[in-house]
């Protein structure tokens, strides 16, 4: 057994997901763990340099796990031929430059979605890449949710008969900045920033109905920007210029229509951040990150539309837990295991950057069907 060494540049990982996600719970648990194991027992370690504007959190990022390796400057980390891995998690509004920059330096690429702000410029990304033969993957994390692993399952095994209707209830409510401190970057609501809900989480919404309900067809979407004024990080305030909501219908090619209600101006009352319902003609399932929740056809109860009395009957208890089949890692995680394995032994993996140009099309397509209010086909990507 032999250990092989993966040279990663890190860019953007002094932001809130990139350090979370990424790099701490992924890349230094991959290295607590001795690396990622391969079909022959080698094992691969990723060593991470660790690249942003600000050296002062580079170096204490760094230092906190053991991380030797750390700079301010991309262009040179980039021309380093033993790091062969570009990732990035920085501003939407910048990537699409720097995976091109990758691209050219040789690099194959893994990063953060939406690839770009626009349709164009996410297919000229892809056709980059396999015009340079460098292998590609992008962040596809949500239908690695245990939740929605455990959904997965379910359908495979038959539980919900035909799938009907798909309906997910996302969001929180996030601060203004004044007079509580804001808990998501400023830059998500500006719109010269890449800023956008719809941008945003349509490309959540894309990968999860095609991998796990059906291809997306067609959407309706309605965008809303309900707080025009918020407090960015230096306490300053600015104009907060681009949706924060967005209520989303989907038409999928095998007939089921999805529902997503998807908004940083709510207060849950459920059971997690985001709950995905499924309802079939032989059973309905309810999903949060990680719980499931099923209600049989048996087990299904006939309530009584009666607005003089309480409901009777407790809605609540009439669904089962569904514990699952294994166990289940954090999902962004196992996705860059699964790179890491197509990587070094050609391991399959689909998730690439035309994969992420359909989630910028379904975005483009809602904000254009916002826009002119109707519906909006999605032609079939092709590069």
């Amino acid at each position: 057994m032999a250990q092989q060494r993966l040279g990663i540049i890190m860019n953007g990982v002094t932001g809130r997901m990139g350090m979370n996600q990424h790099l701490i719970r992924s890349i230094v648990a991959i290295r607590k763990q001795g690396g990622v194991a391969l079909k022959n027992g080698d094992r691969v370690m990723p060593d991470p340099i660790l690249v942003g504007r600000d050296a002062g959190k580079l170096e204490k990022l760094a230092r906190e796990h053991g991380i030797e390796r750390w700079t301010t400057d991309l262009t040179a980390a980039l021309k380093d031929k033993k790091d062969t891995v570009f990732f990035d998690a920085a501003t939407t509004k910048l990537r699409a430059k720097l995976v091109k920059q990758a691209i050219a330096a040789g690099k194959h690429i893994y990063c953060e979605k939406p690839t770009a702000e626009n349709l164009k410029d996410a297919l000229s990304l892809a056709k980059a890449a396999k015009k340079a033969r460098v292998k590609n993957g992008v962040v596809q994390d949500k239908i690695f949710l245990p939740g929605l692993m455990k959904i997965k399952e379910l359908i495979d095994d038959g539980f919900f008969g035909r799938i009907l209707s798909v309906k997910a209830d996302f969001g929180y409510w996030v601060f203004e900045g004044q007079p509580e401190p804001l808990n998501r970057p400023s830059w998500n609501y500006r719109k010269k920033d890449g800023g956008g809900i719809i941008l945003d989480m349509l490309c959540h919404w894309r990968y999860l109905l095609d991998n796990i309900f059906g291809d997306v067809k067609s959407v309706s979407c309605l965008g809303v920007n309900n707080i025009k004024q918020r407090w960015d990080e230096s306490g300053k305030p600015y104009k907060a210029d681009t949706d924060d909501a967005a209520y989303a219908t989907f038409q999928l090619s095998n007939g089921i229509v999805a529902q997503f209600n998807t908004s940083w101006c709510t207060r849950p009352r459920r059971d997690d951040l985001v709950t995905f319902q499924v309802d079939g003609t032989q059973g309905s399932a309810v999903s949060g990150l990680i719980k499931c929740l099923t209600q049989s056809r048996a087990e299904t109860p006939r309530p009584v539309w009666n607005p003089d009395v309480p409901q009777p009957i407790d809605l609540f208890k009439t669904w089962t837990e569904y514990a699952g089949k294994g166990t289940y890692d954090n999902g962004f995680k196992v996705e860059w295991e699964m790179f890491i394995r197509h990587l070094c032994e050609n391991a399959p993996f689909k998730w690439n950057l035309l994969e992420a140009a359909k989630g910028v099309q379904l975005a483009e397509a809602g904000l254009k069907s916002w826009k002119q209010r109707k519906w909006i086909d999605l032609p079939k990507l092709k590069i």
